[in-house]
């Protein structure tokens, strides 16, 4: 187990990569946008649709590093109630394992969405990139949220110990 969870911090890095460069590919098109607005009266046309995209890639790719070292909105109104009775470790693992199952409804809905988009040849407007791409990287990273955030719950019930850095 221990050879999985050390490949799988290995390669964690690597959807934050991505998140990175789109973020500053996003960037510096905003920036000559905004330049070449305002200097010379010339907007670049596809700025929106790379934004939307750009904006994707940025969103989705570390969703699943996100749902793995619980980064997400917590709200904690109940954690003495828990840590009191030393059940927070139950807590945590099954609410990863509840909220990994529940992704599969999302990105199965993302996925059928994907699937239509390609049958109708749905493209942008400006560059004609199909959207169906887009879809399919956000049903993948929806999913693959829900399967690492399942295993990072039966981890946590299981063997807590393996989670903890060395």
């Amino acid at each position: 187990m221990k050879p999985v969870i050390s490949a799988i911090r290995w390669l964690s890095p690597f959807p934050v990569v991505l998140a990175c460069l789109a973020l500053f590919a996003l960037m510096t098109m905003t920036f000559f946008d905004v330049v070449l607005r305002s200097v010379f009266n010339s907007p670049i046309e596809a700025a929106t649709e790379l934004t939307r995209i750009l904006m994707a890639i940025v969103v989705f790719s570390v969703l699943p590093q996100v749902s793995a070292q619980a980064g997400h909105i917590a709200v904690d109104l109940m954690d003495s109630l828990f840590f009191r009775w030393r059940l927070h470790n139950i807590r945590d693992g099954l609410g990863y394992v509840l909220c990994g199952a529940l992704m599969y409804w999302p990105a199965q809905r993302i996925w059928i969405l994907a699937e239509r988009w390609r049958d109708y040849g749905d493209v942008t407007e400006y560059l004609a990139i199909p959207q169906f791409y887009i879809g399919w990287f956000i049903a993948l990273s929806v999913a693959l949220s829900g399967i690492v955030m399942v295993g990072t719950g039966l981890l946590t019930l299981f063997a807590p110990r393996l989670l903890e850095r060395a």
